[in-house]
């Protein structure tokens, strides 16, 4: 093994992912030299694992569950998707796995790849262990940014390694749909890999913990989708969880339900959370507990660690899993770092460029299921548990002009919470196909504090689902 003497850099960020891509960007586009070092693929989970290619599965199934309810087309768009052609489009939006275009955008930034695993080493150092067995030493002038991510938890099941299940990571990539998935967890991903797979010809049952899937939104948002898996042919049950599995001499799995039965399926799929990818990071090195998720302020420093160099951004700090917040955060993270360096003042406030607040105040999400979820701020159960007065206030989707254009017998219902007191908007939620869309104006509505009697001035266009604003301004009026 050999050891290189050690490199200085302004800025070291540990992780090349989005999240990583945008903090290095920030601060080399500011003039700061800036390393990026990567021990997978650059472009990360979301690249090839996670957001990319879970859409790219996604999308045939939604197209054909529109074309399916709109009069007049071919009645062959209800026939079988074809599989091979679904994953073929799956492998183009992932690159095949290869990450040649994102390593030629960062030499093009000005930002340079360090292939390997890199570990905290004290203040303002980092080892990497190069895949050629060597180690690289950098040290940072002014920053070190943690940028590592989140991968799938597993459950505490006796033997669960020895059973091979899928993840996120072989549920987005498999290169064949098994007969038979047992998708366990009720969340994002489990719907929508459910959603997926059940389209492209496996016999997906899905087991839920709770009474209803998407616990975290609000309840009719999981009957909508509960309702179109179950007609799309998926088996979904509720009140059960896996007590035990193991692989079968076959290839096939048995599965041991909490309720007294067993399930014999073809594959598996845990989809019951998120960890930090944090264990072997050195984060004993700073006084830090290896694998835990990682605690930061408003400007993304991590807290507990004295002299603000260095930050955790995206999902390994634990506030909001998501690329969209994580791509934010970045952009909060690299002006911070940047003012530090120049020796300026940072702006305070929630509106200032320094400041990360809206991955805690108006988290937006889309669930790409059928029908499609969108949803920002709080549920009406959040609201009633910390004590926020607000009116709720809703309305069938499917009685709008432009629904009906979209989908003849279109399901859907929209949700705003609207604060008593302040009199704007602080959440809401939409159920119904295509509703993705109307998700940033409720983004802009609750970040931007708009009052609602000015929100009667924000026209919607006819004959769009986008009406449904109106739609819920009148039912709040004559309620």
């Amino acid at each position: 093994m050999t050891t290189e003497n050690t490199r200085t850099y302004d800025v070291i960020v540990i992780g090349a992912g989005p999240v990583g891509e945008n903090v290095a960007d920030r601060t080399a586009a500011a003039g700061l030299s800036t390393v990026i070092v990567e021990s997978e693929l650059v472009g990360g989970e979301c690249s090839y694992w996670a957001c990319e290619p879970s859409k790219a599965l996604l999308r045939p199934a939604l197209l054909r569950a529109d074309a399916m309810h709109m009069p007049g087309l071919d009645p062959a768009v209800g026939s079988p998707l074809d599989t091979k052609a679904v994953l073929a489009h799956r492998d183009r939006m992932s690159a095949d796995w290869k990450d040649d275009g994102q390593v030629e955008w960062l030499a093009s930034a000005g930002i340079e790849l360090l292939r390997g695993h890199g570990r905290l080493a004290g203040e303002r150092e980092v080892t990497v262990s190069t895949p050629e067995g060597g180690t690289v030493r950098l040290r940072a002038r002014h920053a070190v940014a943690v940028c590592t991510g989140s991968r799938a938890a597993l459950p505490a099941l006796p033997g669960v390694d020895e059973l091979r299940p899928w993840t996120s990571r072989e549920a987005t990539s498999a290169q064949e749909a098994p007969p038979r998935l047992a998708v366990v967890g009720a969340g994002v991903v489990g719907v929508e890999m459910a959603t997926a797979w059940q389209a492209l010809g496996s016999q997906v049952t899905l087991l839920a913990r709770g009474a209803g899937l998407l616990p975290r939104m609000e309840p009719f948002a999981g009957e909508l989708v509960t309702e179109r898996l179950r007609e799309a042919g998926a088996d979904v049950r509720f009140g059960v969880s896996v007590v035990a599995a193991e692989r079968l001499s076959d290839g096939a799995v048995r599965v041991t339900l909490s309720e007294g039965g067993e399930l014999t399926v073809d594959e598996i799929l845990f989809a019951v959370g998120r960890a930090p990818r944090s264990q072997d990071i050195g984060l004993d090195t700073v006084g830090l507990a290896p694998g835990d998720w990682i605690a930061v302020d408003d400007n993304l420093t991590v807290t507990g660690v004295p002299g603000n160099w260095l930050y955790a951004v995206g999902d390994v700090n634990r506030r909001a899993l998501y690329t969209h917040q994580g791509k934010y955060q970045a952009r909060v993270a690299g002006a911070v770092i940047t003012a530090r360096a120049r020796g300026e003042q940072l702006g305070t406030g929630r509106w200032a460029p320094h400041s990360s607040t809206a991955d805690v105040e108006a988290v937006p999400g889309v669930v790409f299921t059928d029908p499609e979820v969108a949803a920002v701020g709080l549920t009406a159960a959040e609201a009633e548990r910390t004590g926020r007065a607000v009116e709720v206030v809703d309305h069938e989707i499917g009685l709008l002009a432009g629904a009906l254009q979209y989908r003849p017998d279109y399901r859907g219902r929209a949700r705003i919470l609207v604060d008593r007191e302040r009199q704007v908007v602080v959440g809401a939620t939409f159920a119904g196909p295509g509703v993705g869309e109307l998700l940033y104006s409720a983004t802009v509505a609750i970040t931007g504090e708009v009052p609602v009697d000015r929100l009667w001035h924000a026209v919607p266009a006819f004959p769009t689902i986008s009406e449904v604003w109106l739609r819920l301004l009148e039912t709040r009026r004559d309620s």
